[in-house]
């Protein structure tokens, strides 16, 4: 397999990944339809260098020690599915403040920032992420090249995907936002958004390692 088909294979494949529903397009959805499009621009921004520092990491052999590494696994695999009940449920139990006029912004909505700490550690503490890059991206590593940085550039075309796909939700969620953020909806996606979060964090605490 040439360089080239081998790139072009995993852009077909990273692109399938990328668009299959999960925690993150749940996060950037919910938040560009509750709290605007700055916050989920900062929520997808967290999420792709969340994958990108994993994708560096393997490309540097870390992600192999953590394949590795059962107690570092466990370890890690605990502390992402706590963060994420623990989202889940901040979203599920605060008050709902969201039954306002469709314009009116609360004071006390989490800043952007705090959003891309959000996305950030969604990635950071999940450490499939590590082992799928670990498994899935050497597969694509032709023979005669330098694996580090070849695995560094799909990682960064994976990124690359990511930041499209991420962008084309938020662009258009905004094209019926007045809709998405009647209070009925919005108790709604908070609701959805927070039972796949926790349902991720629960999946994550009790599946093992594959």
């Amino acid at each position: 397999m040439s360089p080239t088909i081998a790139l072009l294979t995993f852009a077909i494949a990273a692109a399938v990944l990328t668009i299959t529903p999960g925690v993150d397009t749940a996060l950037v959805l919910r938040t560009v339809a509750v709290e605007g499009p700055r916050r989920a621009v900062a929520a997808a921004f967290g999420i792709c260098c969340g994958l990108l520092l994993w994708g560096l990491a393997v490309a540097l052999g870390i992600g192999a020690l953590l394949a590795a590494s059962s107690l570092a696994y466990m370890v890690l695999r605990w502390v992402g599915a706590a963060y994420l009940v623990w989202l889940g449920l901040t979203l599920l139990l605060r008050p709902h403040q969201e039954a306002r006029s469709i314009d009116a912004v609360p004071p006390a909505q989490p800043s952007a920032m705090k959003w891309f700490a959000r996305g950030l550690l969604s990635n950071l503490t999940n450490p499939k992420v590590g082992v799928f890059y670990v498994t899935f991206l050497p597969q694509f590593v032709p023979p005669g090249v330098a694996v580090a940085p070849f695995i560094a550039l799909l990682v960064t075309m994976h990124v690359a995907e990511g930041v499209l796909w991420l962008t084309f939700l938020i662009v258009a969620t905004r094209s019926i936002a007045r809709l998405l953020r009647r209070p009925a909806v919005v108790r709604a996606l908070e609701r959805l958004t927070a039972a796949i979060l926790i349902g991720f964090g629960l999946r994550l605490a009790f599946e093992g390692r594959r």
